[in-house]
């Protein structure tokens, strides 16, 4: 399987333009369940200068401990490690009766903190107050703070904290002792802020708590909401929580006021808060506007789903939103629209795509003498090993991900076990000229080893044997029918149009979309096979592997394309084979159910895909 969708949890359209008064902003409206996601920009509507923007904000299940986030697939190596995956994102046009922009970019960032869909869905008035909108993220209540910037010195400082029930004095002294109502300050910022953070966390105080980041003490108030920032308080009370301090050598860092404490989360900048370096930020442009987004966010995933605490990055998903140049500019941009994950247009609902290559070609039924005709890659065979136990792939306990040896034996008198000595083998692909008595396979998958070599061995042999083992344990003996390049392939003298006959040998009429994954086997074979009486009554049609072949989905009731030929860098549509034929998997819940789909395919052949004109029908349920 090599595509999986993660369909929106999230999305809303935040917007500061004006109300149909034209005089009081929609600020406070809130677009969380509308079937729609606009993006806009209105200059000199209200007035010559004004200016209205429309932004949207989408979250996708990209960190979760179950099924359907992309962390757990990865944990569960349904997608492959970073490096081996491209994730895109997909959005899709909205046609509607306004004007729609020409020529513009939009502008996808993450979001640098957590925000609430909400239950609005007016996107004319602006009538529905929730959150998110263009000045709260969420209605989350949080904590005022405040922050302590130590300074590298032994010049006396106090800090005096003041909470509703206690005074916390901090003095400096020359120790590096931590105490309670002391911390040490001197050559070390950093040691002191520690000690600092110490203090506060283990005393007895229920009024604060403390992090500390390198010489930067963050200090919060124990009640959010309005009462944690002391200027909501009442005068008489005005104090409740304060900071304090004299610092004699610079008079810097130790003074400040607990601040931020709201009833809401606000955004730090109104319109919402993104990342802008260029791991987090990518650009999607369009020429006429009607155009769907499909651009490659990869880095930014594998920022939100690593295990690693250094460049990652929480998931609050991404806004959409016109470059600053379009937002800015004296000229309107409106009305760019897309459809929401409420949409009743299944595929049409934003989604996070996976794509990554997961053909295999194992070359054990179409492996070849090494030749002179071919480039040094193209002599290279590539065989596996399947580790099934109790129909399930499994790793070899003594091997796991490690390497595996394999070496080639001729056959016995009647040609079927390994006989005589190892046969070596040519320098090149898995082997190493400290050794051409052995291949060194590797660890592909779960239960799945592989192994390249060139074989040079006398064309006089009809089958070799591949043992697979570790030192002197052996572990599978494998049977191989090697072929002349030219026995398969005659007829240098002219350069045919080859054509095939194409079939889904397993495919059944209706699949269920419950999170099923089909293994689909392709029959191909030449199409100019005209075999005689005696070959058709004593052996099957051969199959003729097509090496590069590829299939697409699209939905019979109206042509619309599920999954796309995957021909580009990704190949993520691109079809394995193995001693049986050629074969994909496909991930029958990204479709719809009560739907009748077809699958085609295309073969790359002489330098050109060539479509072939089979179509294999199913329907979902």
């Amino acid at each position: 399987m090599a595509i999986k969708r993660y369909t929106a949890d999230a999305d809303t359209t935040i917007t500061n333009a004006y109300k149909a008064n034209l005089s009081t902003r929609g600020i406070s409206g809130n677009m969380g369940q509308s079937d729609i996601l606009e993006v806009f920009s209105i200059f000199a509507q209200a007035s010559s200068a004004s200016s209205e923007l429309e932004r949207i904000l989408i979250k996708f299940p990209a960190t979760g401990t179950s099924a359907g986030y992309i962390s757990y697939d990865r944990e569960q190596g349904n997608i492959p490690i970073s490096g081996s995956v491209s994730f895109y994102l997909r959005m899709f046009n909205a046609e509607h009766s306004q004007t729609t922009p020409k020529n513009f970019n939009l502008i996808v960032s993450a979001v640098t903190q957590s925000w609430q869909e909400g239950l609005g869905l007016d996107m004319e008035d602006y009538s529905d107050e929730d959150e998110a909108n263009w000045i709260y993220a969420s209605d989350t209540d949080i904590a005022a703070s405040a922050s302590i910037t130590v300074r590298t010195n032994t010049a006396a400082n106090t800090v005096t904290l003041t909470g509703s029930n206690s005074n916390y004095l901090f003095t400096s002294i020359d120790d590096s002792t931590p105490a309670l109502n002391y911390f040490h300050i001197g050559a070390d910022a950093s040691a002191c802020a520690t000690n600092i953070e110490t203090i506060i966390n283990t005393s007895a105080s229920t009024d604060f708590s403390a992090s500390v980041d390198s010489a930067v003490v963050t200090i919060y108030a124990a009640t959010a909401g309005a009462s944690g920032n002391s200027n909501s308080l009442s005068s008489s009370a005005a104090s409740i929580f304060d900071i304090t301090g004299s610092n004699s050598a610079t008079n810097n860092g130790l003074s400040g006021t607990f601040s931020g404490g709201n009833d809401f989360t606000l955004w730090a900048t109104e319109g919402g808060d993104y990342y802008t370096d260029a791991s987090s930020s990518f650009t999607a442009s369009f020429n006429s506007g009607l155009e769907d987004i499909e651009l490659d966010i990869t880095p930014l995933v594998e920022q939100w789903v690593s295990s690693s605490l250094q460049g990652k990055k929480e998931n609050y998903g991404v806004g959409v939103r016109l470059s600053s140049t379009e937002e800015s500019a004296a000229s309107s941009y409106y009305t760019k629209m897309f459809f929401a994950r409420g949409s009743q247009f299944f595929f049409k609902r934003p989604y996070i795509e996976a794509r990554w290559d997961s053909s295999k070609k194992d070359n054990r039924g179409s492996f070849y003498y090494s030749s002179s005709l071919a480039p040094g890659a193209d002599n290279l065979n590539t065989i596996y090993l399947y580790n099934y136990v109790r129909g399930q792939l499994k790793n070899i306990p003594a091997i796991g991900t490690g390497s595996i040896s394999v070496s080639i034996y001729s056959g016995s008198a009647a040609n079927s076990a390994p006989s005589g000595s190892k046969l070596q083998l040519s320098t090149g692909g898995d082997v190493a000229s400290t050794d051409l008595y052995s291949v060194t396979g590797g660890y592909v998958s779960t239960g799945l080893y592989s192994a390249s070599f060139a074989f040079t061995g006398s064309t006089s042999l009809t089958k070799v044997f591949d043992v697979w083992h570790s030192s002197s344990v052996e572990y599978f003996t494998g049977t191989i029918e090697p072929a002349n390049l030219t026995q398969r392939w005659p007829g240098l003298a002219h350069n045919p149009n080859q054509q095939y006959v194409s079939k889904i040998s397993n495919l059944k009429p209706v699949y269920s979309n419950d999170n099923t994954t089909a293994r689909l086997r392709l029959y191909t074979r030449k199409k100019n096979w005209n075999p005689n009486i005696y070959s058709v009554a004593s052996q099957a049609a051969p199959i003729d592997l097509v090496e590069d072949a590829y299939y697409k989905v699209y939905r019979v009731d109206d042509d619309w394309g599920v999954i796309s030929y995957g021909t580009g860098s990704s190949n993520h549509t691109r079809l394995s084979y193995d001693n049986s034929g050629s074969y994909f998997d496909l991930d029958m819940s990204i479709l719809e159910p009560d739907h009748t789909y077809a699958i085609k395919f295309v073969y790359y052949l002489n330098g050109q895909y060539a479509e072939q004109p089979e179509e294999f029908t199913f329907r979902v349920e």
